[in-house]
């Protein structure tokens, strides 16, 4: 695409009112030349936008303000963070982990007798009372609770838990993630 010389030379003409600009707005020359030439390579890249007849000036203008406004927006979700230390203190702990320990889960659920599994998950999962579980299940109430508690003491038999044991990462992932020496 080939620019109109005359529009080129009237393009030229305001780049020191545009530099001056820059720098009212930014307060670094570096920065200031940097919006420039980003101005003048959007509005020569979207120059079939530009209506010829109408204030040039003003076009470039609102485009230098635009991409300051941009500019200054994305700064502000940004952290300065030279030497990388922010970034250092950053982790995430590992996902492969929860998905083993949801598999192992899955696989000894499905490895309890029907009943008792019915019963725990009618009344763990689903969120019912033992009288509710009892009625849909049609067996009295002591009959749920104890296949209940038979699901739960197999589960926890079948995944290794120890009673009373919370459900976290274990010592070492909490460690390499809070970056303290591992146990």
């Amino acid at each position: 695409m080939t620019l109109d010389p005359s529009l080129h030379d009237e393009i030229l003409a305001t780049v020191p009112s545009l530099r001056a600009f820059a720098m009212s707005l930014t307060g670094h020359a570096d920065r200031a030349d940097d919006l420039v030439q980003e101005t003048l390579v959007r509005a020569v890249a979207n120059i079939h936008r530009f209506e010829v007849g109408t204030n040039l000036n003003a076009w470039l203008f609102t485009i230098l303000r635009n991409l300051f406004h941009s500019e200054y927006r994305k700064r502000q979700r940004e952290i300065e963070d030279a030497d990388g230390s922010y970034a250092a203190r950053l982790s995430v702990p590992p996902e492969q982990g929860s998905r083993l320990d949801f598999e192992d889960f899955r696989k000894a659920l499905a490895a309890i007798p029907l009943d008792q599994r019915e019963a725990l998950l009618l009344v763990g999962a689903e969120g019912l009372s033992y009288e509710e579980a009892a009625r849909v299940c049609g067996v009295a109430v002591g009959t749920i609770k104890s296949r209940v508690n038979r699901a739960r003491s197999r589960l926890a038999q079948m995944l290794s838990v120890e009673q009373g044991e919370e459900f976290e990462p274990d010592p070492a992932i909490k460690a390499a993630v809070q970056g303290t020496p591992g146990s």
